[in-house]
């Protein structure tokens, strides 16, 4: 527990706490320490039907000018059989079949819409190959599932969580599917993206052993390598591993990969490009409000990390959180769980934005090579607005989380050194050739009210050609960048006229605290000085 206080120290979560009175944070631009690699420019969602509808489009193309490098997008159910209509919390491609005879017959229609979206906006597929086809099931009656409530899965994890009933047809079904990308896309193209063997094989998205799990992680890569012999494999996309069941079925595969025997060479190990698991936290109603649990998702990936760190042969490959995120079900509304309400306003961005320096701060300490933290949101078809769940936008509303992606994506070159992160209030900092960004957050894990802090920036360091500074704030609060808050004075229209539409769209948008303004840099640096209210996140930018 010592290494998550650690890890956590700084994260202001203050539980309950009033935010201090005044912060002074001093940015020195010339403490860099080493440069930013974007890791929060992951996205996914269970939904893949979604990517290629009005409001899926939409939303791609918003995610793509959010970041100055591809974004990359992970979708589950991409060989699960069915039409291809949308679902909550299930999709289709209907990519494999059989005919009477048991020949197989393969139809990429539906996949090559997905992936097709996904190219054109410059995104890298982090292709998750799940889940089992009706034609390939061990048990598949029944097998389309049916979503009701986050406390009954009886009849959602069915058919298609089994393993294949024959493996020489799983994997000639993935060598099928690898050429079909290739010729479609080029071989260049195709060895940009991860190949992500299932989704948590720990818990029952997988109807099989742990071993079983292993077999098909061996046949797939067989298969993928036979196709393709330069794309990249990895796994087990296993949830959290401060659960120790989890932390286990992590360690086995680990093994079976470095020393165990391959079901499909029947070589010793199998090839393992990048390693992937889950971190979220756990929200709960404390008093009648919302207490996040950040630290809790902070000692997954500490946990994760370590095991990771504990085989040498593997400890410096690529590490894709492939599920980041305060908790778990992406589809259940706060109407199912209250505790799900942070997710409409501020408390969401303020998280992230804490969340992410945790993040960067153990992967820093584990001397891993974090390669992507991947949020598990994107949009929902055919649900209300603002309903509390956990998506990006909200029938073509921007929701405030989205907005801390675009201050993100705003930092780059290397990263600078911040001093004075007290109380509630936590900062992120970076420099260009072309100017410094400063992220600002005021966050607790307690969604209770609570004074604004008054924050002093003070910049020193600035290069020679900085005498003279364009200064420019942005902010997520109640008042800006908050498509919530406006939709809330509207009267919570659930069917906005296009007039409200529009400035619901507006008001999603990244907004400006104040104008943009020159101020000098003299000896003792630049002095700003701004109130953030918590939950609250600006992002200022110093540019020359």
């Amino acid at each position: 527990m010592a290494k998550i206080l650690f890890a956590v120290s700084s994260l202001f979560l203050c539980l309950g706490a009033q935010a201090q009175n005044s912060v002074v944070l001093h940015v020195d631009a010339s403490a860099t320490s080493g440069p930013v690699a974007p890791f929060w420019n992951y996205f996914g969602y269970d939904e893949p039907n979604a990517t290629y509808t009005g409001n899926g489009r939409k939303l791609m193309a918003e995610l793509a000018a959010s970041s100055q490098v591809p974004v990359h997008i992970r979708a589950h159910n991409l060989l699960t059989t069915g039409p291809g209509s949308y679902g909550l919390k299930w999709g289709s491609t209907n990519a494999y079949r059989e005919d009477a005879n048991g020949k197989p017959l393969y139809d990429w229609t539906i996949v090559d819409k997905i992936i097709e979206a996904y190219v054109k906006a410059s995104a890298i597929p982090v292709v998750e190959i799940g889940f089992m086809p009706e034609a390939l099931s061990s048990k598949p009656d029944p097998y389309t599932p049916n979503w009701q409530t986050p406390d009954d899965f009886k009849h959602y994890f069915v058919g298609w969580t089994y393993p294949p009933r024959d493996y020489d047809k799983w994997g000639d079904l993935i060598y099928a599917w690898v050429n079909h990308e290739v010729e479609r896309f080029s071989k260049a193209e195709v060895n940009k993206w991860d190949w992500e063997v299932w989704n948590e094989p720990d818990i029952p998205y997988w109807h099989g052993t742990p071993a079983e799990y292993d077999q098909l992680y061996d046949y797939t890569a067989a298969a993928l390598k036979r196709a393709l012999p330069s794309a990249r494999i990895g796994g087990p996309a296993s949830t959290s591993p401060r659960n120790p069941k989890a932390a286990t079925f992590l360690r086995q595969f680990l093994e079976h990969c470095a020393s165990g025997k391959n079901y499909a060479t029947q070589q010793i190990g199998a090839p393992l490009d990048f390693i992937s698991f889950h971190a979220k936290g756990r929200p709960e109603i404390v008093s009648g409000h919302v207490r996040m649990g950040l630290a809790k998702q902070m000692e997954d990936i500490s946990d994760g990390l370590n095991i990771v760190r504990s085989f040498s042969q593997f400890r410096d490959l690529p590490v894709i959180i492939s599920e980041w995120d305060p908790e778990g079900c992406g589809a259940c509304s706060s109407a199912q769980n209250p505790a799900n309400a942070y997710r409409n306003g501020v408390l969401y961005p303020a998280y992230v934005a804490a969340a992410s320096k945790a993040t960067l701060q153990i992967a820093t300490r584990e001397h891993a090579n974090l390669a992507g933290a991947l949020t598990w949101a994107f949009e929902y078809e055919g649900q209300p607005d603002f309903a509390g769940f956990r998506d990006l936008a909200t029938n073509g509303i921007d929701k405030p989380v989205l907005n801390v992606f675009r201050m993100l994506g705003l930092m780059h070159g290397g990263w600078v050194k911040v001093d004075g992160e007290s109380g509630t209030v936590g900062a992120l900092a970076s420099q260009s050739v072309s100017g410094l960004a400063v992220m600002v957050w005021n966050y607790q894990d307690d969604d209770v009210p609570a004074a604004a802090a008054d924050v002093k920036l003070v910049v020193t360091g600035l290069p020679d050609n900085a005498k003279r500074a364009l200064v420019t704030q942005f902010r997520i609060d109640d008042h800006h960048s908050n498509a919530y808050t406006v939709w809330k004075e509207m009267g919570s229209p659930q069917a906005p006229t296009p007039a409200q539409q529009s400035i619901l769209e507006a008001a999603g948008q990244l907004q400006m605290l104040e104008s943009p303004r020159w101020v000098e840099s003299t000896k003792a640096g630049v002095n700003l000085d701004f109130d953030l209210p918590l939950p609250g996140v600006s992002l200022i930018l110093l540019s020359w």
